[in-house]
């Protein structure tokens, strides 16, 4: 246990330095609101520090220089594994150089059928904190928040729904519920239907 908590205290340091002064998208809020808050979900929904720690470095890979190999190194291949389930992004990819979202998005979705139960609680409070901001936004701004966003309404509306539809029966039945919950609310505060394949 004092190892665990070692390790939280080291991840924490690490996604601080990583994520430097990056903010949440088209805010001044720091980044690291986010990543606290999602660690703190992983544990109220019955994770360990191990998950917690990995909630906090979720990101890391994704949005900044480091490499899926500096976090094995610095944290262990169980981390490792839960930080790259996290991640949408390719091996060959880097932030500013990403595959469009629909493509990243689309083969995300597929992959989370295979993921295991320790990571799927990390991507659901994953998603659950990222829709309650956009949710709080969406209320307090009105469908200008969306313009802050690399994909439009109904694509969102898709993304929400299928991720929820992929972790359901992995994931704590309250948190699940909580997340499909987070998608119809969006559907209603925008106005949106959901985008289908083959439509632009």
């Amino acid at each position: 246990m004092a190892a665990d908590r070692l390790m939280l205290a080291r991840a924490l340091e690490f996604a601080l330095v990583a994520h430097g002064e990056q903010t949440r998208k088209g805010t001044t809020v720091p980044y690291v609101s986010h990543l606290l808050q999602v660690s703190g979900l992983v544990l109220e929904w019955g994770g360990d520090l191990e998950q917690a720690a990995a909630a906090l470095l979720h990101d890391v890979v994704e949005d900044t220089a480091v490499t899926l190999q500096e976090v094995v190194d610095a944290f262990g291949g169980e981390v490792g594994v839960i930080v790259a389930e996290c991640t949408d992004t390719g091996a060959d990819e880097a932030p500013g150089r990403k595959r469009p979202w629909l493509e990243r998005k689309r083969a995300y979705v597929e992959r989370l059928q295979t993921i295991g139960p320790r990571s799927a609680l990390v991507i659901a409070c994953d998603k659950l904190h990222n829709t309650s901001t956009l949710l709080v936004d969406l209320e307090l701004h009105g469908l200008a928040t969306l313009a802050r966003f690399n994909a439009p309404a109904p694509k969102q509306l898709w993304y929400f729904r299928a991720v929820a539809a992929a972790l359901h029966g992995r994931v704590p039945a309250g948190l699940h519920r909580e997340l499909a919950a987070h998608a119809e609310k969006f559907a209603a505060l925008t106005g949106a239907v959901e985008w289908r394949e083959g439509q632009d």
